[in-house]
This record gives C-alpha cells, structure tokens and sequence, in this order.
C-alpha cells in the first residue's frame, strides 16, 4: 500500500502568518475597492436601524445640500475592518483582540462611488505583556480624495522568549 501524506490545513494558508515580532511599521494591507450602491446603503440601513433621509431620500439631501444622499459614515468605517484586508491572515492565531477605532470622516460617500480601503502600521509596541499594533486607516474615493482618515489597535500575542 501507498503511504498517503498526512493532510495539514496550515499547508492552506494564503499567506505565511507572521508573529508579532516580524511586522514593521510601514506594512500596508490594503481591501479590494468596492464600488457602493444603492442596495448596499439600504441593506446598511436595515441592519444599523439608522433611518435618517439624508441616506436615502434623494430629494431631502438636495434640499440640505447635497448632492445625493449621503452613504453611513459607520457604513464606510465598515469597509477599514480588518477582516477585509489580508492582516488576519498575515497575523494568523496570535490575534487577542481589537481594542479601539477612530476616525473622522472628510468627504461625503454616495451610491456609485468606489472606496479604496487600506490600513498600514504606524505603531508597534508591547502593552501588558501582548505586542499592540496601531494602524492607520484610510479610504480614497475614485477620484483619490482622502474620505476617511482614523485609526485601529489591536492586542497580539508575543513570541515567548526560550528560557521564558
């Protein structure tokens, strides 16, 4: 009989995770643009219950002068998540927890437009025994205007130390 090879999901990954020790700031992981519509904005605004008319009558934006109703700001921080990057996956199981969010929000966001996110490490250092990783996050529109600029952190495990 054929000896048949041990199946290993680690062998699945799509990037080799790295520990906490080998990230730099300066990394850059960036999410597939995503152009928004008019489903999306409602589906947004069905799940966060926020039924505000400047998100979704044309006529009432206007008349507050805008252009078209406004996408949800929460909405378009949505799109920073970590999971929509590659950063879970270069972070593999070391992961503890994401701490804290900010962002201001710099430029309207309408239905059609396309959103470029991307979140790059501005800060490494440890806290309480756990390496803390502050990013910046970004998104551009189609025409590269900065609509949302903020930051993350998150808590990772550390590589323990031999002898630790």
């Amino acid at each position: 009989m054929s000896s048949t090879p041990t199946f290993d999901p680690s062998d699945f990954l799509i990037v080799p995770a790295k520990t906490f020790e080998q990230l730099e700031v300066g990394d850059v992981f960036r999410a597939p643009s995503r152009t928004l519509t008019d489903a999306h904005a409602s589906a947004f605004q069905a799940v966060s219950a926020d039924n505000h008319p400047i998100h979704y009558d044309e006529e009432y934006a206007r008349a507050h002068g805008h252009s078209a109703p406004v996408v949800h700001g929460l909405q378009v921080l949505a799109f920073t998540a970590p999971g929509a990057t590659l950063f879970p996956h270069y972070i593999g199981d070391i992961f503890i927890a994401f701490t804290s969010v900010s962002a201001r929000f710099l430029g309207e966001v309408h239905a059609g437009d396309t959103l470029y996110p991307q979140l790059e490490i501005i800060d490494l250092s440890e806290v309480d025994g756990a390496g803390q990783v502050t990013t910046r996050a970004t998104i551009h529109n189609q025409r590269g205007d900065l609509v949302l600029d903020g930051n993350h952190t998150y808590l990772l495990t550390l590589t323990p130390q031999a002898g630790s």
